[in-house]
C-alpha cells in the first residue's frame, strides 16, 4: 500500500484524499483546523462550480449536497452605463446545472468523511520543517494549502505569470432576504455586473451554514470606489458598504437588495492577491520533493469563477496520474509531467481570466453586445465558463469574432428569431446567431 501525504483541506486536498483513499492508498491529511472551526468560521470564498468540475466530484460520490442547494440555470451579464442604467443586459442558458456550496460546509463535511473512512486526519498548522520532517515518511508529498509559508517554496514562473500585483480588490457577503430579479424571477442565476472604471459585482446564489442564500462579491479596481473595504472589520459595516456600492454602481441589483442580512458573522471576507503561475516541484531542505496542486501552483483572479473548478479539474487530473503510476516512484520527472497535465487545461482559464481583468478591446465590446439580442451567443459565453478553452475559436482575435458573429448572423436569419420570453437551455456548441455588431458598451471594466 503507497502512503501519500496530502498538506490543506481545501476543495482540491481533500478531493485528492477523499480519492486516493477510495482506491485503497493509506493517505494522511493535514489541516490547520478541525471540522468544527472550519464549519464555524469565516467563509473561505466565493465559489461556483460547473458541469465538469461537478462531475468529478459525482465520479468519487462526493455530491452530498445536490439536492439541497441551488441549481443555478443561467448565467447573466450587465454592463452599466455612464448614467448607472444598464448599457446591456442578458442571461445566457447553462447546458448543465452549476452550484454553490458554502466551503464550510463542504470542506468540514469531507474532512468527516475522510475520518469516517479511516483515513488519518491531522490537525497541525504545517511549515517547511514539518513537512521535510514527514516527507520522508511517504511515496509522494502533495502541497494543497495555497497560502502562508508553504507556497513560498514554489517559484513563481515568470513566462506565465502576467502580473505582479494584485489586479482587484476583493469583498464578500453572504446574505439572506435577496429578492429575485423581477425580469427572470423563477430563475437561478449568477449575475455579472461590469461597470467600467470601477469592477464588477457577482450576485450568486448558493447554500450556507444557514441555508439558502446569495453571495454579494465586489471586484474592485485598485485605487477605485470599490477598493474601500481596508480596514472595516465589523460585518455589519462592511455588509452596509457593500450596499451602498451596489445602490451607487449597480442600483438594478440594489433594487433587490433593499431587504438583506448577512447569513451569520463569518459572512463577510476581504482582501486581494496576485494572480500568479508557480513551478510544480519544491526542494525540500532535506532533499524531498513536494508537488503542489492547483492554486497552490496555479492561482487566478476570481473573477471567473474558475478557481474551485480549476481545484477540482486538478485533483481529477493528478488522481488519474497517480493511479496509472502504479508502484513506480513519484520522482521530480513524473510530478513536472503531471503538471503539464493539468497546465494544458489550466492555461485556458489563466488567460481568459487574464483577458477579462484589462480594459476590453473593442471586438469583446461588439460580442458582449450582440450577446443581449442573440440568446446561443450569450449561451456560448456562459457555457463558456464550464469549459473556457472554447474561448479560443472566436473570443480572443478581432478576425476570429468577427468571422463567429457572421456566421450567426446567418445562422439567426435562417432559423427566425424564435419564441420571445424565458428560453430552455441551448447546447454550447450550437452556433450562435448574431444580427451584427451590437451597441457600444461604455468604458472599460
Amino acid at each position: 500500500m503507497r502512503n501519500v501525504l496530502v498538506v490543506g483541506a481545501g476543495q482540491s486536498g481533500l478531493h485528492l484524499a477523499l480519492g486516493l483513499q477510495a482506491h485503497g492508498y493509506a493517505v494522511t491529511l493535514m489541516s490547520n483546523r478541525t471540522p468544527d472551526e472550519v464549519r464555524n468560521g469565516r467563509v473561505m470564498s466565493t465559489q461556483v462550480m460547473f458541469h465538469t468540475a461537478l462531475q468529478h466530484e459525482r465520479d468519487l460520490g462526493l455530491g452530498f449536497w445536490e439536492s439541497q442547494t441551488p441549481s443555478l440555470e443561467g448565467l447573466g451579464v450587465s454592463v452599466a452605463a455612464p448614467d448607472h442604467s444598464r448599457a446591456v443586459d442578458w442571461l445566457g442558458r447553462l447546458e448543465h446545472p452549476a452550484q454553490s456550496v458554502d466551503q464550510r460546509i463542504k470542506m468540514a463535511g469531507w474532512m468527516e468523511t475522510f475520518a469516517q473512512r479511516g483515513g488519518q486526519l491531522v490537525i497541525h498548522g504545517c511549515a517547511v520543517s514539518d513537512l521535510d520532517y514527514f516527507s520522508g515518511s511517504y511515496d509522494l508529498v502533495l502541497v494543497s494549502a495555497g497560502k502562508g509559508e508553504l507556497v513560498s517554496m514554489f517559484e513563481r514562473d515568470p513566462g506565465r505569470s502576467e502580473f505582479d500585483a494584485p489586479q482587484r480588490a476583493l469583498a464578500v457577503s453572504y446574505v439572506h432576504g435577496l429578492a429575485p430579479r423581477p425580469e427572470h424571477p423563477d430563475v437561478d442565476a449568477v449575475r455579472c455586473n461590469l461597470v467600467p472604471g470601477v469592477g464588477e459585482l457577482f450576485v450568486i446564489p448558493a447554500l450556507t451554514v444557514g441555508g439558502r442564500a446569495d453571495i454579494l462579491f465586489w471586484e474592485g479596481l485598485p485605487g477605485g470606489p470599490v477598493d474601500a473595504f481596508r480596514g472595516v472589520t465589523d460585518p455589519g459595516a462592511h455588509l452596509a458598504l457593500t450596499l451602498r456600492l451596489m445602490e451607487e454602481f449597480t442600483p438594478w441589483e440594489y433594487a433587490r437588495a433593499t431587504n438583506v442580512e448577512l447569513t451569520d458573522a463569518g459572512g463577510v471576507l476581504a482582501g486581494r492577491f496576485t494572480p500568479t503561475v508557480r513551478r510544480p516541484v519544491a526542494a525540500l531542505p532535506g532533499g524531498g520533493r513536494a508537488l503542489g496542486v492547483a492554486d497552490v501552483v496555479v492561482a487566478n483572479d476570481p473573477v471567473t469563477g474558475q478557481g474551485s473548478n480549476s481545484a477540482a479539474k486538478c485533483a481529477a487530473v493528478y488522481l488519474d496520474a497517480i493511479l496509472a503510476r502504479g508502484g513506480e516512484p513519484f520522482d521530480e520527472a513524473w510530478m513536472r509531467a503531471t503538471f503539464e497535465t493539468y497546465w494544458r487545461q489550466a492555461s485556458h482559464a489563466t488567460k481568459w481570466t487574464n483577458a477579462l481583468l484589462g480594459p476590453p478591446p473593442e471586438h469583446v465590446v461588439r460580442l458582449l453586445g450582440a450577446a443581449e439580442r442573440l440568446p446561443a451567443a450569450a449561451d456560448r459565453f456562459a457555457n463558456g465558463f464550464d469549459d473556457p478553452s472554447d474561448f479560443e475559436d472566436y473570443f480572443y482575435d478581432p478576425a476570429a469574432t468577427d468571422a463567429y458573429l457572421k456566421r450567426a448572423a446567418a445562422a439567426r436569419t435562417a432559423d427566425g428569431p424564435g419564441p420571445a420570453g424565458p428560453r430552455s437551455p441551448v447546447p454550447a456548441q450550437d452556433p450562435a446567431p448574431a444580427d451584427g455588431p451590437g451597441r457600444r458598451l461604455p468604458g472599460s471594466a
